[in-house]
């Protein structure tokens, strides 16, 4: 069983008559709300969190690419993962991702995460997202339509450009290079592990199993709520006769811990609270552009429709009920245990990513609950799925160093 820390890096600061001023923390948010000062303070916060991590035992770190938006300070994930690459010894670089369609060419990430990769001592798991409605087609231009051939392409064209060890010519649809020489090319051979964030979309169910990736199934709702994509993901993989290893897929859950369960209430419910109304605002239209899914996965409704969602949550929900239905895992130690032994029996996951900073938490809260989740809670979790293999970790995790493979 593994453990990460997953950090959006959200703004803290956003004015107290957001919700009534603005329609969406995302796409059309004027950045005359962003305050420069506070995002270096928040940039230094984050970063010794995730630091943090590393020195208390959690298997990764993982970070994550968005754009025009309070919710996640992190355009540039490679940025954050170069940073932690030299300052953490141990735990992996998760980083959720780079979203292939918006770059041009897509050898640029090939370049940068091969560069991330030998500067962590090959410690990186490249995560490629198709990317969400937001970053891709409002803040980026691109056509939702082609999102996903553009991804499509852009990743054969990165995995060919890390194994290949002469110039190729490549002549794709949208992406045509007469010489693709990556230097430098990764130290894991035949590449770094590959996972790919999803938020219930059935194609990507297919993508991942046919190359066999890990899927991550990123969302906000909880576990439970979670339950009913996570076995949809199984059983698809079940009908392509694929194996059951837990490590096949990772799953995020928002995590608060505390002494007891009514301090936790205490400590985190101003946060939490923060976190539903102001980072997840979406402007509905903004979360689902016409093209971005497929018309097989809208009639499914597996997914949640993100801003409808969590506009509903954050007015109609309260602590008790954010906890009762599983949208975070709350309270003293023995309680958090026992939640996330259920949540990893019931999806069977194998990578689990912990949301420990949520909404506006100032760093002490987070180091508390870091260091209460990683001492009397993550213990109790580790020996979950022992028995199984993980070829989807990185290789130079727990490693002084990993040899380049002959060719």
């Amino acid at each position: 069983m593994k453990l990460s820390m997953f950090h959006l890096m959200p703004y803290q600061d956003l004015p107290a008559d957001f919700e009534t001023q603005h329609r969406s923390a995302w796409v059309d948010l004027p950045n005359e709300n962003f305050n420069p000062e506070l995002g270096r303070q928040y940039y230094n916060d984050y970063l010794d969190e995730l630091e943090h991590a590393d020195t208390l035992g959690f298997d990764g770190v993982c970070v994550n690419e968005h754009h025009s938006n309070a919710y996640g300070l992190m355009p540039s994930p490679n940025i954050m993962a170069a940073t932690l690459a030299r300052n953490t010894k141990d735990a992996a670089l998760i980083v959720l991702g780079n979203s292939l369609s918006l770059y041009q060419p897509p050898i640029r990430v090939a370049e940068e995460m091969a560069m991330l990769d030998i500067m962590s001592g090959g410690r990186l798991v490249a995560g490629f997202p198709v990317g969400t409605s937001m970053d891709t087609t409002f803040s980026y231009g691109q056509v939702p339509a082609q999102l996903r051939e553009r991804h499509t392409e852009a990743h054969d064209l990165i995995i060919k450009a890390w194994t290949e060890r002469e110039p190729f010519i490549f002549n794709g649809k949208y992406n045509k290079l007469r010489y693709v020489n990556v230097w430098p090319r990764p130290l894991q051979q035949p590449h770094p592990p590959v996972w790919v964030p999803g938020s219930g979309s059935l194609e990507t169910w297919d993508w991942v199993l046919d190359r066999n990736y890990v899927y991550c199934y990123l969302s906000y709702f909880g576990y439970q709520r979670g339950n009913r994509v996570v076995q949809g993901f199984w059983e698809r993989a079940a009908e392509r006769g694929m194996d059951d290893n837990p490590n096949r897929l990772g799953f995020l859950q928002l995590v608060c811990v505390s002494e007891t369960d009514e301090s936790a209430q205490e400590e985190y419910e101003e946060h939490v609270k923060y976190f539903y109304q102001k980072m997840l605002r979406i402007y509905a239209p903004f979360a689902e552009s016409p093209g971005y899914r497929s018309i097989h996965s809208i009639r499914e409704s597996l997914r949640p429709q993100l801003g409808q969602e969590t506009m509903k949550a954050a007015s109609e929900l309260n602590w008790k009920d954010f906890v009762e239905q599983g949208h975070i895992i709350a309270g003293s130690p023995a309680t958090v245990r026992d939640r996330m032994e259920e949540a990893i029996k019931l999806l069977r996951v194998g990578h689990l990513m912990c949301l420990l900073h949520i909404g506006t938490m100032p760093k002490e809260l987070t180091f508390k609950n870091m260091n209460l989740f990683s001492k009397e809670v993550m213990p109790g979790l580790k020996n979950i799925y022992q028995e199984y293999d993980d070829p989807w970790w990185p290789q130079g995790v727990g490693e002084q160093a990993i040899p380049t493979a002959a060719d």
